[in-house]
């Protein structure tokens, strides 16, 4: 049988609840350790915000102790937490567990004790009340062993004078007029109308952030594509925030006042997650999220929560599992009983092996399973290859950044039906599909009804074009090695066809961006034609601007398509029957 780690206690309803001590208790004596268990006894009516008898037994322990002592008291009555601080402040334990909602509070109210003569509620109250959601914050002025004036602050839903929160002052706690569970109640409904139902289509609702050195026109694009991948993922964006920084901090990517700023603001607009420009180490995530009750993810985790979404062949889910497991194995963490040791050795007897360490050789065995899958479907792919190669085929891809207009251009062009949305990433699963190249000008290449191509130089010739997975700035790279058999199709195409937006103002730096990946990849050999898509959104004196080494194209109105046929009907002279 395991040793009793706390004391407990039976409710007359039967439920058992453990009275653990939170806070500065090492050298508290047991005495005073079993009243401050003795407070988890006590009980509040629901439309009590405190009774008088618990405020006399918080003030008596604290002003004996010389220390703030709290309760965190849920919306029934009974007392959750008992915490002990120190003579000025008192830390509130990890509450992430708890009661989360849209528009909801968290369910708990903090009543503490202040020693210090006309302290009132300080910065660091009102923070922990706004950053933890807390249905109120009440403070209680100790003197001589007993409670004076009373000082409670409560979050406001959005109001026309932008006011976060109210505070209040009382004589005494008897003197505090509010009917708790009803006051509380209203409030919560008063939220939940101001921020509206959770929207359809929409999961979550996001404060972006990004932070670093850079110019401010070079951050503000960098958050424009991030509101891209969040809107493709199914979040809907209430706030930005770009915030220029010298350097990062180790713990926290900003400093904790400015972070603390910015999630208040976010909070406040009724947000329900994080997401950091910046890829978070472990550490950064688990600090910032025990600052706030949000959730808190990074551009990598956001990209592959996408790919998740995104993916339909089996192929692309492996890929896409694989990548996810190796972002989440160095981030796995033990809480509370989850890190004790539960069996080893004979018998039981011995050390054991940890929950946390358990939990990471099953990660770690399903990734080499996975690898070992992904593996058998790269050497039917090489197979495949092989014989296209073997049967005289041209192959070409289609690269470029995502949401460039791929998939369009791939319908344009054979009629393949591929998913167009206009999101990043809408598609993942690599398509190939038969290119007839057709000789009149006017007609689409799907429109021939065979490959026969009445020039000789293309005669006998199979043209194959592939959409590929977009491209995008700091992919994550455990996605790049999980993707690497995909993107591996690239090195067998005799041309590329670099899709470049132009609706975007950043169409320059994404170009420059795909072909670097490229030149990385070791493709930069291979031919390469640009191509200007989205040509019919941008304006005239704009299109005079482009590049004369490109074609000027529309892959939705069809124009400028004959030229790229003509194009690649030029590049097939190798492939002519005299050379087979």
């Amino acid at each position: 049988m395991l040793p009793q780690l706390y004391s407990t206690h039976r409710l007359a309803s039967g439920e058992i609840i453990y009275m653990k001590l939170f806070g500065q208790i090492k050298d508290i004596s047991s005495r005073e350790k079993k009243n401050l268990e003795r407070l988890y006894r006590k009980r509040c009516l629901p439309t009590d915000i405190i009774t008088n008898e618990i405020a006399r037994a918080l003030a008596s322990i604290s002003f004996r102790l010389k220390r703030e002592i709290g309760l965190l008291i849920d919306r029934k009555g009974m007392v959750r937490f008992v915490l002990c601080g120190s003579r000025d402040g008192i830390l509130i334990p990890d509450l992430s567990s708890l009661r989360r909602g849209h528009g909801r509070l968290k369910g708990l109210r903090l009543v503490h004790t202040h020693l210090i003569k006309e302290k009132g509620l300080d910065a660091e109250d009102i923070t922990d009340l706004a950053l933890l959601r807390l249905d109120a914050m009440l403070a209680v002025d100790v003197r001589d062993g007993l409670p004076k004036r009373a000082h409670l602050a409560y979050l406001l839903p959005p109001n026309p004078r932008a006011d976060k929160w109210h505070i209040e002052t009382f004589g005494h706690v008897n003197e505090i007029p509010i009917l708790f569970n009803e006051f509380i109640a209203g409030l919560e409904d008063e939220m939940q109308r101001a921020f509206g139902a959770k929207e359809v289509g929409y999961e979550e609702r996001a404060i972006l952030i990004h932070a670093s050195p850079m110019p401010k026109k070079e951050r503000e694009r960098h958050l424009e594509e991030l509101e891209m991948l969040s809107k493709s993922a199914g979040v809907r964006v209430v706030a930005k925030i770009n915030q220029a920084v010298r350097r990062y901090h180790a713990g926290h990517l900003i400093g904790i006042g400015k972070l603390k700023h910015i999630l208040i603001e976010g909070l406040y607009l009724g947000a329900t997650i994080a997401i950091f420009d910046q890829n978070l180490s472990p550490v950064q995530v688990n600090n910032i999220s025990e600052l706030v009750d949000l959730k808190v993810i990074d551009r990598a985790q956001l990209i592959l929560d996408i790919f998740a979404k995104r993916a339909k062949s089996r192929e692309g889910k492996i890929q896409v599992e694989l990548a996810q497991l190796k972002y989440t194995l160095p981030r796995l963490i033990g809480k509370g009983t989850a890190m004790s040791r539960l069996t080893g050795g004979i018998g039981g007897r011995g050390p054991g092996e940890k929950k946390l360490e358990i939990d990471r050789r099953r990660v770690k065995q399903k990734i080499n399973s996975l690898e070992k899958e992904l593996l058998k479907i790269a050497k039917r792919r090489f197979e495949r290859r092989k014989r296209r190669i073997q049967g005289n085929t041209f192959k070409i891809s289609l690269v470029g950044y995502t949401n460039a207009g791929k998939s369009t251009l791939m319908n344009r062009l054979t009629a393949a039906n591929v998913l167009m949305e206009d999101k990043v990433f809408a598609t993942l699963d690599p398509t190939s599909k038969r290119l007839f190249l057709a000789e009149d000008a006017g007609t689409t290449g799907n429109q021939r009804p065979n490959n026969q191509c009445p020039n000789n130089r293309c005669q006998n010739v199979n043209v194959i074009i592939s959409d590929t997975v977009g491209f995008i700035r700091n992919m994550p790279s455990d996605l790049k090695t999980a993707f690497k058999s995909t993107l591996e199709e690239l090195e067998d195409a005799d041309l590329l066809l670099h899709i470049v937006d132009m609706a975007v103002n950043s169409w320059e730096q994404d170009m420059e961006a795909v072909e670097g990946i490229l030149s990385d990849m070791g493709l930069d050999s291979i031919v390469l034609v640009r191509c200007f898509n989205k040509i019919d959104t941008i304006s005239a004196q704009d299109l005079s601007k482009l590049p004369e080494d490109g074609i000027r194209l529309s892959a939705v109105t069809g124009e400028g398509i004959d030229e790229l046929i003509e194009k690649i009907r030029s590049l097939l002279p190798a492939y002519s029957i005299n050379d087979t």
